[in-house]
């Protein structure tokens, strides 16, 4: 390879610069952060709608309590508006990709029940024209809906697009909000547990949903050492697969998640050796949890490296969730520590040496992100310090 050839690869190389997150543990990463570190869930007694007992086994998640809609407005642009507090200065000629599940579904909610409720907001591409306006961007922008694993799927789609060359700085911007709407969907699929979400752990019984947004500004390295940028670290490799078994379960023998993994470690040009921990997708669902751990143990042997998941601490923030854990990813890389697993007691087969209740040191560059959602969707990133 000429050497033109490897100083154009460098350029175009996707390092990420700047980042915001809103989660029932605080405004902010430092709030998020300390809170995992500690040990402490947002999940909680719902005081948003009634949860009787007639409707509902369920009772608990982590919502956001002072969150407030306004002007027939969703709740979504309060949520946005905390988020873009948080955030650095976003070049105009970014391309904005956003991610959500159900957008401003509170309005539908309002909207059904003949209260007065701007419709706009139940749209997917609402995100999209609240965040647009909002920063300034030249970019109408585009929206990933892609259950669970949406916004994962946004980022390796922004960072294909810089490696590529097609743009030199991606905005990722994403969110979803606890409605009684979402809330009882997955009551009647019987996926929430009784209590608050407990991930690998043998006596899970389901997940807790969660709320939030977050933001990742991708650059390609030229661009953000000209703008004399911050680099919270790389993003190098990505995957996505579709495992088509089911509308709601995975493949229990996790053949998505594993060509997800070697696509990202393939993309990344990495080994799994080089990996240092893993942020799983942890949902505190049966059949997630027990995929998760044979796909890893496919990818990784025998080998006892950490695996955490953060929604025993902020539940489960559907179309927010990846996004979230590539920005906790990269705090985890830059301290050297992995937060503990909130909930976790009782190893599931698999998860012995691996899952902790207690935060754990680590030790290398590279650290791999999954996710997995309804459809059979997989998506898998690569990061590194």
């Amino acid at each position: 390879m000429s050497v033109d050839n490897l100083k154009n690869m460098e350029s175009r190389r996707v390092v990420v610069t700047d980042a915001a997150v809103v989660t029932g543990l605080g405004n902010n990463l430092e709030s998020l952060w300390q809170g995992l570190m500690a040990g402490k869930t947002a999940i909680r007694p719902i005081t948003r709608f009634p949860v009787d007992q007639d409707h509902y086994k369920a009772k608990t998640a982590a919502h956001i309590d002072d969150l407030k809609a306004a002007n027939d407005r969703s709740m979504l642009q309060h949520l946005l508006d905390r988020l873009f507090l948080e955030l650095g200065s976003v070049p105009s000629d970014s391309a904005l990709i956003t991610a959500t599940i159900k957008a401003g579904a509170d309005n539908l909610e309002s909207f059904c029940r003949g209260r007065q409720a701007n419709f706009q907001d139940v749209l997917l591409s609402s995100i999209a024209n609240i965040v647009g306006p909002k920063l300034g961007l030249i970019c109408n922008g585009i929206c990933v809906s892609a259950s669970c694993a949406s916004s994962t799927i946004a980022v390796a789609h922004g960072a294909a697009l810089i490696e590529s060359g097609r743009a030199e700085v991606v905005l990722v911007c994403c969110g979803d909000l606890i409605t009684e709407y979402a809330f009882s969907g997955f009551s009647a699929l019987k996926a929430l547990s009784p209590f608050p979400c407990r991930p690998f752990d043998r006596d899970r019984k389901g997940l807790s949903l969660g709320e939030g947004a977050a933001a990742l500004l991708l650059m390609n390295a030229d661009r953000a050492r000209r703008e004399n940028r911050n680099r919270l670290g790389s993003l190098l490799g990505w995957g996505i697969t579709n495992d088509a078994t089911h509308i709601t379960a995975p493949a229990k023998s996790g053949r998505g998640l594993v060509q997800a993994v070697d696509q990202a470690l393939k993309t990344a040009k990495r080994k799994p050796e080089d990996i240092t921990a893993i942020s799983a997708h942890g949902t505190g669902t049966v059949y997630n949890d027990l995929m998760e751990l044979n796909a890893f143990r496919q990818v990784f042997g025998e080998r006892k490296l950490p695996i955490y998941s953060i929604k025993g601490a902020i539940g489960h923030t559907l179309g927010a969730a990846g996004v979230i854990e590539v920005i906790l990813g990269f705090k985890a890389l830059s301290s050297q520590m992995v937060p503990l697993t909130v909930g976790f007691a009782n190893p599931e087969n698999g998860a012995e040496g691996q899952v902790s209740s207690e935060s754990q040191p680590v030790s290398g560059d590279y650290l791999l992100t999954t996710n997995s959602g309804f459809g059979g969707v997989n998506a898998a990133l690569v990061l590194g310090r």
